[in-house]
């Protein structure tokens, strides 16, 4: 194993240090394991939270900042944050406005977020949630009952997060942030499996020359396993997995998304390859985005993410953000 770390233990600390290094416009509470946006809370604003397991960067401190999160919190490698951390980060991005957590569906995140929303409320924060559930690629998984929380987790902060800037109430947050679940889907492929810092070796098996179709974000079982296949057959399978549970009826978002490990340069000739099934399917394109942004440590393989777009959500997603891993407009 070779890894840029000290030690497997502190791993999680070490980065959270470089983060604060780097982003100086965020507030990092190493020991507590916080990040908050440095002008929080923000007078007439929602406060969004979201959080979960470190390895899948830049998700979610990553995306704490204007037109995004107020506020993200970090757990162990793999491992769901614990209420103590939810609770503070909720107190400090209340403005008075109310807060809403942005929940991935993992058996850890949802029991450690419903405990956390009600430690808060007991603290008089005004608090609601919402469960992302995106993967098509299998009902129930390791970690999990009913669908995982994937790729559509960046979306969803996307767009709420522009509505929270807005001034938008919280209850009407919560709407925006439930219709951008119910509209968007996911698949992932695995080429190789991911090593955790603590454990030292490949978190699952995958012999050489095969592929999982329909992994999870820390390695969890697919569909099925393949030979290797080509971008093009790839693309086939992932999209019309997608498309079979969406059936969207207006333009998508697309999010190809690396795993960790996967290079831009096939990331992009991927792409490619999803437009062209969406083209033979007649799904019109409204926006794409190229990178890793959902990672499994240093997984190889990609996901794609739909999210079927009105007016009002597209102009949400086009709004201005400025955080470490998404930034445009401003």
């Amino acid at each position: 194993m070779k890894m840029l770390m000290n030690v497997a233990e502190n791993v999680v600390a070490d980065a959270l240090r470089g983060v604060a290094a780097a982003h100086p416009e965020l507030v990092v509470d190493v020991a507590n394991r916080v990040i908050v946006r440095r002008d929080a809370p923000v007078e007439g604003k929602v406060g969004l939270v979201s959080g979960g397991g470190s390895g899948h960067e830049p998700l979610h401190g990553g995306f704490v900042g204007p037109g995004m999160l107020d506020a993200a919190c970090p757990g162990e490698v793999f491992t769901s944050p614990v209420p103590d951390q939810m609770v503070r980060a909720a107190a400090a991005v209340d403005s008075g406005r109310g807060v809403l957590f942005l929940v991935k569906n993992y058996t850890g995140d949802v029991l450690n977020f419903r405990m956390a929303e009600e430690l808060a409320q007991d603290e008089g924060i005004q608090v609601a949630s919402v469960l992302i559930d995106d993967d098509v690629a299998v009902t129930d998984s390791t970690f999990t009952a009913g669908r995982r929380g994937t790729g559509a987790t960046l979306f969803v902060e996307k767009i709420a997060g522009a509505a929270a800037d807005e001034g938008a109430p919280l209850e009407r947050v919560e709407a925006i942030a439930r219709q951008v679940v119910a509209c968007s889907r996911s698949f992932g492929v695995a080429l190789a499996p991911c090593t955790t810092p603590a454990k030292g070796s490949p978190t699952f098996e995958l012999p050489a020359g095969e592929l999982e179709l329909g992994v999870g974000i820390h390695g969890e079982p697919g569909r099925e396993r393949r030979a290797m296949m080509t971008s093009h057959e790839i693309a086939d399978v992932a999209v019309d997995a997608v498309l079979t549970d969406l059936e969207p009826r207006l333009p998508v978002l697309v999010l190809v998304n690396g795993m960790g490990a996967t290079p831009l340069l096939e990331l992009y000739g991927f792409t490619a390859e999803v437009h062209r099934v969406l083209a033979e399917r007649e799904v019109a394109v409204a926006r794409t985005l190229v990178g890793n942004y959902v990672t499994s440590l240093d997984m190889a393989g990609a996901s794609v993410t739909l999210c079927q777009v009105d007016g009002e959500l597209l102009r949400l997603w086009d709004a201005p953000v400025r955080t470490p891993g998404l930034r445009w407009g401003r």
